[in-house]
């Protein structure tokens, strides 16, 4: 046995562990900074039946021979950085009991000969990048019992029917792919599992009656997929149900009343369906922390904590026949009626079709004003999305520099990463929302593309104007970008930029119809042009304060939830406080804060109770005053400056300040209004302009006398 896990071991893994004995059984180095590959000659330590390498930084592809090790019962290769395929020799690992590889870089398809693994109880594939259908070899172990999870990865197809003969699976987890089709019939013959999740795929038609007869189900989520028809009734028989989402799909009909009757149940989401009719008011429903219906706009009754319409009195009093005279005068008014219509469409659509010779069609215009480009344009214009191109990276997307128009144009390509929760509808927002606002101050969309890449899979992108000189937060913190000595901002240029920032959210508050929440503003937000104009954008989490919003704008911000970024969300959102304009207003407030203290307001330093508002806070004492001026003043020149520019900058810096610490109030109520802050920051500007420029003219004179 070799037992180093969990210490501090680093270096590379030494290929000399291949001449160990080969009577070792158990090799586990898990948990420790250790980098490398796994050797080759791996295959010759052929009793090894334990092999755990969990939580290292190890990296490559496993080695072919790797099916050598006909004894190997654990193999853990977990949170790594391994990359390439599975090798289909894994299939010869026949007394293979447990298998984790997830959290790694793995791709490609999943080797047909797992399905050799009769001996398997255990196997984890999560979060890596394998794609392409499900082999029915590796849903179609009849003895596997713990659990199966390939959730996030890029798995499309249908799921295989086989997945029924897996009668002794306790949990089945591929949420996060892209399956697509049914969901399989057979499925309902894994009586004995107890967690399902299907979610967030692309599983269309009903939901099988059979999944009823999974006794033993704990928990079963089937949320985000396209999924149509009625909530089983059947789904009263799972008498052991916890958990139950169904959210985010097209189910029809009503709610079945037996569900109230699941005494284990203690969570339902059905949001976002197109469910009608009475809710029942018993059992789970009668917990209205427990039950989650928003976006069924036909439902109606239940507890009155959750606030809908009282359902319709229906009557049940038998209507007398027509008379006669009726029965005749309805059918000839009917045909009047309809040939008024016909005439009047008629008319309609003659009239429409004067019009458009008269002037170009909607299409037209629109197609001139958002040029559409194709998948395979990007890619050329990025040079295949290549790494050398890529300007930034968040969680919904990647910004690559593009070439486009034989190199006349130049872009910023935003691509999206639909294999993250969220990524689509946070397309969907930011389309919605740049297509609505114009102004100096916000990023200039070109257009938008929504097609599919080279391999099949769905692709989503923004293209923007180029913004040379990248984010502030570079140029706020230009140590973390490498550029220690290379970017520096004046004391103007901090204003113009704060300036510029409160200009684009005065915009979006009070110029804008609706008004807009940018619910995300941060320094790495805000773009810099080539005349270091900034210009505020990434609209991914943005709000419509109107409650005609569109549909897909308000299911995107209902879903992605208004998250912000640490440091800069305004704490009433933390409460549950509804979006607002004063909430963008507390995140300028910290940027300013930022922008004049050079402090991150997740430095290390705000720590016990310390936090950059109260750090700033503090610049009324001229020592500490002094303390936030030495990077302004250095970035100004400090050697050189006499006392009475120092002076004059203090004063310019405590000004500032005031107007940060006033945004970000932690009341709401008390913070300034952003059109006040605006005219603040203008007139702090032109003193400080105006006393710089008598000073040089001071300075001026003052040498020519002595000349």
């Amino acid at each position: 046995m070799l037992f180093i896990g969990v210490n501090q071991l680093g270096g590379t893994l030494p290929t000399s562990i291949t001449n160990l004995s080969i009577t070792i059984q158990r090799i586990r180095i898990g948990f420790n900074p250790i980098t490398g590959t796994i050797p080759s000659g791996i295959q010759n330590l052929i009793n090894l039946n334990i092999m755990d390498t969990a939580s290292c930084n190890l990296g490559g592809s496993i080695p072919e021979g790797i099916g050598k090790l006909a004894n190997l019962q654990l193999f853990d290769l977990s949170s790594n950085h391994f990359t390439g395929k599975i090798p289909s020799s894994i299939g010869n690992l026949t007394q293979l009991n447990t298998l984790y590889l997830f959290d790694n870089e793995f791709l490609g398809q999943l080797p047909a000969s797992l399905g050799n693994l009769r001996q398997l109880a255990i196997m984890d594939l999560s979060n890596n990048s394998f794609s392409g259908s499900i082999p029915k070899e590796v849903v179609s172990l009849p003895y596997i019992s713990q659990y199966i999870d390939l959730s996030n990865n890029l798995l499309e197809g249908s799921l295989p029917s086989e997945v029924g003969t897996m009668k002794n699976l306790r949990q089945l987890s591929i949420s996060r792919n892209k399956l697509s089709g049914e969901i399989p019939v057979a499925l309902g013959q894994c009586e004995i599992m107890e967690e399902l999740a299907l979610d967030n795929n692309l599983l269309e038609g009903a939901i099988p009656q059979t999944l009823s007869n999974m006794k033993g189900i704990q928990k079963l989520d089937l949320s985000h997929n396209n999924l149509s028809g009625v909530i089983p009734p059947s789904f009263s028989d799972l008498r052991v149900l916890q958990e139950l989402d169904l959210s985010h799909n097209n189910l029809s009909g009503s709610i079945p009343e037996s569900i109230q009757n699941l005494n284990s149940l203690f969570y339902l989401n059905l949001s976002y369906n197109q469910l009608q009719g009475k809710v029942p008011v018993k059992g789970v429903f009668a917990n209205f922390t427990a039950i989650s219906i928003t976006g069924n706009e036909g439902l109606c009754g239940g507890i009155s904590q959750i606030h809908l319409n009282a359902c319709p009195l229906v009557t049940t009093k038998k209507r007398k026949g027509w008379p006669l005279w009726l029965k005749i005068i309805i059918p000839i008014a009917g045909a009047l009626l309809l040939c008024v219509i016909l005439l009047a469409i008629w008319a309609f659509v003659h009239r429409k079709q004067r019009e458009r010779k008269k002037t170009p069609e909607l299409s037209s215009l629109e197609e001139e004003r958002y040029p559409r480009f194709t998948y395979a344009e990007l890619a050329k214009a990025t040079e295949g999305f290549a790494s050398d191109n890529l300007i930034g990276s968040g969680r919904y997307g990647s910004v690559y520099k593009g070439s486009l128009d034989n190199g006349q144009t130049i872009v910023a390509v935003k691509v999206f990463k639909l294999q993250e929760i969220g990524a689509s509808k946070s397309f969907l927002t930011e389309c919605e929302a740049v297509r609505s606002i114009r102004h100096r101050n916000l990023v200039k969309i070109i257009t938008s593309c929504s097609s599919v890449d080279h391999q099949g899979r769905d692709f989503k992108a923004l293209v923007f104007e180029y913004m040379p000189n990248g984010n502030l937060e570079t140029w706020l913190h230009p140590e973390d970008d490498g550029h220690q000595q290379l970017k520096q901002l004046s004391l103007i240029q901090r204003l113009n930029i704060a300036i510029n920032i409160a200009d684009a959210l005065d915009y979006l508050h009070h110029s804008c119809q609706p008004p807009m929440v940018h619910c995300d503003l941060k320094p790495s937000n805000v773009l810099l042009d080539k005349d270091m104009n900034a210009h505020v954008g990434d609209f991914g989490l943005a709000k419509f304060l109107s409650e005609t919003m569109s549909q897909s704008l308000h299911d995107s911000n209902s879903t992605i939830g208004i998250k912000g970024t640490v440091g800069y969300v305004a704490p009433e959102y933390g409460a549950g406080s509804q979006v607002s304009t004063s909430g963008d207003i507390y995140s300028y407030g910290i940027i300013l804060l930022e922008m004049f203290t050079g402090k991150r307001p997740t430095n290390d330093m705000f720590k016990e109770g310390l936090s950059i508002r109260e750090f700033a806070g503090k610049g009324s004492t001229s020592e500490h005053a002094m303390e936030i001026l030495d990077e302004i003043m250095f970035l100004e020149g400090k050697d050189n400056a006499n006392k009475n520019e120092i002076m004059w900058i203090k004063e310019c810096l405590d000004s500032v300040l005031e107007v940060g610490l006033s945004c970000s109030n932690p009341s709401p109520r008390e913070r300034m209004r952003i059109n006040d802050a605006v005219t603040k920051l203008h007139v702090i500007r032109n003193e400080y302009i105006g006393a710089k420029r008598q000073s040089e003219i001071h300075d001026e004179s003052k040498r020519k006398g002595e000349r």
